[in-house]
């Protein structure tokens, strides 16, 4: 049988003192009450980058092309399944960060990336390590 894999999509923005927008999960019957980037699934018939920017946009209300997204890191992860997360960056800020999705989501705020908040969704908080590392590929929640 041939292996199928959900993609998860992460955007990872900064603002101009390197701080990372987190908000925290709500009403969504997963990781509810964790901190978790913007993010969300890819769609049949989207490239991850137009994928990315639709999540981005329906998240947080931010408008980037998806030619402004760069990918900067992949991980293959097992939740409840096994996935393919791939985490982009937009190299533009400041960024005014709109709550679109209240019944989903507290709210977005800033944190250091050395002071991130807690909870947050594990899978996220190790793909920020290798982020911040500069490591292009990781692999977690497999035995």
């Amino acid at each position: 049988m041939r292996y199928t894999s959900c993609v998860d999509l992460h955007i990872v923005l900064r603002d101009p003192d390197g701080r990372i927008a987190l908000g925290r999960r709500r009403n969504t019957g997963w990781m509810d009450g964790h901190h978790h980037l913007p993010s969300g699934h890819l769609e049949d018939g989207e490239s991850a980058r137009e994928g990315a920017a639709r999540e981005l946009e329906e998240e947080t209300g931010v408008l980037v092309p998806p030619d402004g997204l760069t990918l900067v890191h992949t991980m293959h992860h097992r939740t409840d399944a096994g996935r393919v997360a791939l985490f982009f960056t937009v190299p533009r800020a400041p960024w005014t960060l709109g709550n679109p999705e209240p019944d989903k989501c507290d709210g977005w705020a800033w944190y250091p990336p050395t002071a991130l908040p807690g909870p947050i969704v594990p899978y996220t908080a190790g793909a920020l390590v290798h982020i911040a590392a500069r490591r292009p590929y990781s692999e977690q929640g497999w035995q």
